[in-house]
Order: structure tokens, then sequence, then C-alpha cells
């Protein structure tokens, strides 16, 4: 016996050896796929040998092919894909960009799709599926067997970022009059058992959920115990129709591996895994700061025209606010005139209190995305921003005070800019955490729309702040 248990431990050893290895082969210190590895592979796709291809991509894990697909170019994808044939891996098109995932579907026929989907969970299925339009999908569909294709269907046709639209159809379910012992069995003649799965669920006769039992009591428990004695009451069954990041918010909060995704009757429809939970907070970080810089879901595939375009409402925004910020200067042009340093250190105001104002901006919104900010917090949590606002309004306006009066020999303009730095970093504080409380508030995404209003306050307040200071202190008419 311990012998066997060294020789296993020997094998698991070379083999995790032996892994190592092959990702060392394709991945460079900086983590991106070598040079080498791309023109072998790139050099087999020209010469259609397909024998090397097979030999060097079979046993790539999805996302390593995932990694490597991306890396090659449009042409060599589609050939990959091509001279692999049903050796491909189609659950690596879930770890590509969506431009690259189309490109690739668009250009093979609707009869391998249909194979290939047949071969993946239903949650890859459709993430695969979704991204055609209804007539490709239902030519697919109709080449699968029945059940398959009622149940990606079924889950097709929920709302895009929703629970239903992640969930995998494939699970475990049982009566709750069944013994221990049967629905070890079960598991054991069933062939359409999930890869993986740690709860078995347990449902009346018309499918509504009654409760839970984890894989780890089945095997503890007796043969002759009935499931209804060791199930427990499924508290955290999530609905098809919940937005996919509140699905992951239950999953955060309660430390939930699994949890069953049920219909407005509440029957059992599928099951929501961690890995794809992962991959929905992922995704939905990757938003959130695309958004924050205004430029949406642009992703590196996209073409030259699609970026432009996708990037320019953004920036047409950025030119009112720049026009506004320009009028209000246009106010000061006599003080410019006499005191010509003024347009020197305009923008060190307008900077300060742009970046102060981006602190407290990030720090709000992510607060209202996790719900760690809401109505009933949002008094405290303004006074204690403002507080930091204040502070390090003062420590900056010492600084640069100082600065000022030195570099141009004249104290009356340090204190100028001084406090104008101070007005302006206290702005840029509340404006930093009362507009995406603002907009959150109307139900619009803040991390869209915040950036370009708290830079709008903070030039604005700055320059006036700083030009009407100096206006009134060295009386310019």
């Amino acid at each position: 016996m311990a012998e066997a248990l060294v020789e296993g431990q020997d094998t698991e050893t070379t083999g995790a050896m032996a892994a190592d290895e092959r990702h060392a082969d394709i991945y460079g210190e900086d983590g991106a796929v070598r040079s080498a590895f791309l023109a072998q592979i790139g050099a087999a796709v020209a010469d259609r040998d397909t024998l090397t291809l097979k030999r060097e991509v079979g046993d790539l894990h999805q996302s390593e092919l995932g990694d490597l697909i991306e890396a090659l170019h449009p042409e060599q994808r589609r050939a990959l894909v091509e001279l692999l044939g049903s050796d491909f891996d189609f659950s690596a098109l879930t770890e590509v960009d969506e431009a690259i995932r189309l490109d690739i579907v668009d250009n093979l026929p609707n009869e391998q799709i249909a194979q290939a989907v047949q071969e993946l969970d239903s949650d890859d299925a459709v993430y695969i599926l979704e991204d055609l339009d209804r007539e490709d999908q239902d030519e697919i569909l109709s080449q699968l067997p029945f059940t398959e294709r009622i149940r990606l269907r079924r889950a097709l046709d929920y709302p895009e970022e929703t629970a239903g639209r992640r969930m995998q159809t494939e699970f475990v379910a049982v009566p709750p009059f069944w013994t221990v012992g049967q629905t070890i069995d079960y598991m054991r003649e069933d062939n359409n058992l999930p890869d993986r799965f740690s709860q078995i669920f347990v449902i009346d006769p018309s499918f509504k959920l009654v409760g839970a039992v984890d894989l780890d009591q089945i095997l503890r428990a007796k043969r002759a115990v009935k499931v209804e004695d060791i199930m427990r009451e499924t508290r955290h069954a999530i609905p098809a129709t919940m937005d996919q990041e509140e699905a992951a918010r239950e999953f955060e909060q309660y430390n939930l591996l699994s949890a069953a995704v049920v219909d407005e009757n509440e029957r059992l429809v599928g099951v929501l895994t961690i890995d794809d939970v992962v991959d929905v907070i992922q995704q939905e970080a990757e938003e959130d700061i695309m958004r924050m810089g205004g430029v949406g879901d642009e992703e590196l595939s996209d073409t030259v025209l699609a970026t432009s375009r996708s990037r320019v409402p953004w920036l047409l925004v950025n030119l009112l606010t720049a026009f506004l910020a320009a009028a209000v200067i246009g106010l000061f042009d006599r003080t410019i005139e006499h005191i010509v340093a003024l347009a020197v250190l305009m923008p060190i105001v307008a900077g300060m209190g742009g970046n102060a104002g981006s602190q407290t901006m990030t720090v709000t919104v992510r607060a209202l995305a996790t719900r760690d900010l809401d109505i009933y917090n949002a008094a405290r949590i303004v006074r204690r921003e403002l507080g930091v606002g204040f502070i390090n309004g003062i420590v900056f306006a010492v600084l640069i005070g100082t600065v000022a009066g030195i570099w141009f020999h004249n104290a009356n303009l340090g204190g100028i800019i001084a406090a104008a730095m101070i007005i302006n970093m206290f702005a840029a504080a509340l404006a930093g955490i009362l507009i995406p409380l603002v907009l959150d508030r109307l139900k619009i995404d803040p991390a869209v729309a915040s950036a370009v209003f708290v830079t709008t306050v903070t030039d604005v307040v700055g320059f006036f702040a700083f030009l009407g200071l100096a206006t009134w202190w060295f009386s310019i008419r």
C-alpha cells in the first residue's frame, strides 16, 4: 500500500514537472506567448502541417490555447481552427476577446459549430452561441439532440449579463424521499453528470427547489439514510433574471462555491459555479475600468476605425467641458496680462484638484459597486472625505505656496495660490463623492459619467478661485 502511494506521488511529481516545462516553452518571463513558439505554430499553419499542430497544440489547456489564438495573425487563427478540425478545443474560444471569437466562428460552417457545441459544457456553449444572430443560433440548435437544444435555447432566451446566461444547465437533482444509496447508484449509472459538481439539489415532482446536499455529506452518510434527512434548505437560490454582478456579489458575501438558479416559478433550471463567477468578476472589473476611461467595450482586437469611433463621444464631452474651463479663464484675461506668472501656476491648481477629485471618485465608485456606501452611511463618508480634502489642501497649500513665493519672489502670489489650493482640494473632495452618489441615485452608472463631471468641477473651481483671488488681491480692473 505504501509503495503504491509513493509510486502515485512520483507520478504526480513527474506530471507537474512536465507541465511546468511545457508552460515555460510557451510563455516567456513577461507572461506573453514566446515568439519562438508563435513562429513554430505559424510555420506549421503555413505548411498545413496538421501532425505538428496536433502535437504542439493538442495538449494545451484551454486558457493557453486562447492566449495562442489571440497572439496569432487573424488568417493564422482561422487556418489553425480549420486544420485541427474536430481536434480543436472550442472551449478555448471562451478565453479570447469577443471580436476574435466572432471572427473565428463566422468563418466556420454551422455543422462544425453544432458538433463542437455538443462536446462543451452548456455554459461554454452559450458563451459561444450568444454572439451569433438568432438565425444562425436556430440552425445550429436544430442539429442538436432535443433535450440539449431546449436547455441551450432556454439559456439563450434570458437577457444578456444575467445569471440565466452564465448558468450551467447540467446538474444533479434527486427527490427528497430517495436514500443516499439510491443517489450514489444513480450518479454511478448516469452518463450525463457534470464534469465537476459539489452539490446535489433536492426537488419536488414539479421540479421546484426544496433544498441541497453537499457531496461530502452524501459520502459520509449511510446508504439507508433519506436525502431529506440530511439536506439543508437552500437560502441562496439565484433568480435566472438576476444581473450577473448581483449574483457574483451573492457568492462573495456568502462564500459560495455553487448556487442553484431558479426561474420565476422557483423551479430549478441550472447551477452557477465559482469558475463562472470569477469570469464575471473579471469582466465587470474590466468594464468599470474601461468606462471610467471613456472607452466603453473596446478591445485590442478592434479595428482602428472601430476604436476611433468608440472613443469620439467622450472626447467630444471632454471638449465641451474644456471650453467651459476656457470661458472661466477668459473672464480674467486682464489679470493674466498684468501678472504673467498666474498662467504658469494655473495648471498646478487645476491639476492637483483633478488628481484629488479622481482619488475620491475612485474610492466612491468602488464603494458603491460593492454596496459599502449607501444612503445610510453617506453623510459620514462625505464628512470623512471633506476632512481628508481639507487636510491635504492645507498640506499642499503650504508646500506650493512656499515654492511659488520663492520662485517668483512674491509672497502675495504664494499666499494666493495656497488659498486657491485649499479651496480647490476641498471642492474636489466634495465633487468626488457627491457626483457619483447623485449619478447612482439617478440610475446612471457612476463609473461611466463621474470622471468628466469631477474634472470639470475641479478645473472651473480651481481657475476661478486662483484667478479670482488674484484679481481681488491685486485690485485689477
